[in-house]
């Protein structure tokens, strides 16, 4: 199955391929083609810019296609399948495949921070065959990136044994044989949350456990893009992204019950000193979230502990070890249904442990705060070997 309608038959074979998704992005993707048209040009590539668009509304494609590029060839497409990152994910993969490029590097269509030489740097470790995947490593504001910081990052790395803090940052490259990897699994796939938000996460666990080399990240500094107020707006990204995680959990089962170290993945590159762009959360609004989540599932919750039920229905917050706990049961028991609601069970947690950390860092700054992020990922380690005779 292809998820472009049409390939131009006569693309020739690019060194690089940038490809940036996009739905209504036609106020930042004009910056992003011009960013990355720079970083191709002054690594002297032959290199192809593509914008995989998901029916656009607001004159995305047109914006990017009229972009100033200095020479380096664009092509625009509207992808197929299921409306979501993913899918267009998915086309793009198509295109760097038939055009033989070695490396692949993705770009979010928001992004207002990206450099030219953002794109050596994520390219480079790829190109010199170091590595066949590329993450991100950014300065990010304190509060940007809750499902990261809370789920997939200090879950990620206990599970599989390696440190990759942005594993669902946006923004990747993904070398030639391991894009013909991603390209082979089945139908079904790309009719899950894969199509969706959970593209990013699938790509990072993938890349850890067949890619046959240990991914890198790279030194990007700050990312400044559209931010998410996660109570306002993370919800739908919260269940794709934790669900395709669970689903991973499954898949790889025999690979992350035998990892009994973790280590931090390689860095390639200096960050540069940057200023961080201020993030508001409100702070109510998870709380009262949280509470009235609970409220409406207790029927459901039944297999979770009761005294952090009422901790939380009282506060509408989670401390670290209540929140490990809960998200190893909630993997459980959604290893038994398979099924969505049970990752909802989740999402009241998800608000609750958020605003904690919102409560507990109001004084501190980013790089302080990381600390309550480092002693998350040790309990989520610490408690790995009891979900391991439970499974």
């Amino acid at each position: 199955m292809t998820y472009v309608n049409e390939i131009p038959k006569n693309l020739s074979h690019y060194d690089l391929v940038v490809g940036i998704p996009s739905f209504n992005n036609a106020e930042t993707i004009e910056h992003v083609v011009k960013m990355s048209a720079k970083g191709i040009q002054s690594m002297g590539l032959k290199g192809l810019i593509v914008n995989s668009d998901g029916g656009s509304t607001d004159g995305t494609p047109e914006v990017f296609m009229n972009s100033k590029s200095l020479g380096v060839d664009k092509l625009t497409i509207r992808y197929t399948g299921i409306s979501g990152k993913g899918s267009a994910v998915r086309a793009l993969f198509e295109v760097s495949n038939k055009v033989s490029a070695k490396a692949f590097v993705m770009l979010d269509s928001d992004l207002r921070s990206i450099e030219p030489w953002w794109i050596e740097r994520l390219s480079g470790p790829v190109l010199s065959d170091q590595t066949q995947y590329v993450a991100p490593l950014y300065q990010r504001h304190k509060y940007d990136g809750t499902i990261t910081n809370n789920v997939c990052y200090p879950l990620t790395a206990s599970l599989y044994g390696l440190k990759i803090r942005q594993p669902i940052g946006g923004d990747f490259c993904v070398g030639s044989h391991l894009i013909k990897t991603y390209l082979s699994k089945p139908n079904d796939v790309w009719n899950s949350h894969v199509a969706r938000f959970g593209i990013d996460i699938w790509m990072t666990t993938i890349a850890i456990n067949e890619s046959g080399f240990k991914p890198v990240q790279v030194a990007l500094g700050a990312k400044i893009h559209d931010a998410k107020d996660p109570g306002k707006h993370l919800e739908g990204m919260f269940i794709q992204v934790v669900q395709t995680l669970f689903e991973l959990m499954i898949e790889y089962e025999e690979h992350w019950k035998n990892v009994t170290t973790v280590e931090t993945a390689q860095v390639y590159g200096v960050p540069p000193v940057q200023q961080l762009e201020d993030i508001t959360v409100d702070l109510d609004n998870l709380k009262n979230k949280a509470i009235g989540i609970l409220k409406d599932r207790k029927d459901r919750l039944k297999y979770l502990d009761k005294d952090v039920i009422k901790r939380v229905s009282h506060t509408g917050t989670i401390d670290i070890e209540d929140w490990v706990n809960t998200v190893y049961s909630v993997a459980l028991k959604y290893k038994e249904t398979m099924e969505e609601e049970t990752i909802r069970d989740l999402l009241g947690f998800y608000f609750a442990r958020t605003a904690d950390f919102v409560e507990k860092t109001r004084d501190m700054t980013t790089f302080e705060a990381e600390s309550l992020i480092d002693e998350q990922l040790e309990a989520f380690v610490e408690k790995k070997q009891k979900v391991v005779e439970r499974w």
